[in-house]
């Protein structure tokens, strides 16, 4: 949850996923005229991350799974989708489409984090829920990334 930094996480994470989407809708598009890549490919997407979030988070480091979840796609994908079945253009869905998807991408996940947001006040220090599970599950140089990328001199 602390992760999710205020300017990587919004930019890599939709262009990356929109690669393995645009992918698939092609593939399935061409081939068999059917309008749901994207969502096929975000659905597999997300079953892997879950998978790996528990082996990986939960089952090798007994992290607690409610904080390490992957992004919210599945919106994004039925957005693309619906774009391409309507327009029927490759053009019109990569123009619309993909910037629906980017635009969707920040405010679908405001929901499951908002409540890490909220404010607590500990020991005189006013903190959101999200830096304070920062402080308590501490990982190896977690402090000195998360300050380098929200200066942004990645």
């Amino acid at each position: 949850i602390d992760f999710k930094d205020r300017r990587m996480w919004p930019t890599v994470a939709p262009i990356v996923a929109m690669c393995f989407a645009a992918a698939a809708q092609a593939f399935f598009w061409t081939r068999f005229r059917l309008p749901i890549g994207a969502t096929t490919v975000v659905l597999a997407l997300l079953i892997g991350e879950w998978i790996n979030r528990y082996d990986n988070f939960w089952g090798w480091t007994f992290f607690p799974i409610n904080l390490v979840f992957p992004s919210a796609l599945i919106p994004m994908g039925f957005w693309l989708d619906i774009v391409l079945m309507l327009s029927g253009s490759w053009l019109v869905t990569a123009l619309v489409g993909s910037m629906g998807w980017g635009l969707l991408f920040y405010p679908i996940n405001w929901p499951v984090l908002a409540q890490y947001h909220q404010a607590a006040e500990i020991d005189g220090v006013l903190l959101t829920l999200a830096d304070l599970i920062g402080f308590n599950y501490v990982r190896t140089g977690t402090p000195e990334y998360i300050r380098m990328v929200e200066r942004g001199t990645l």
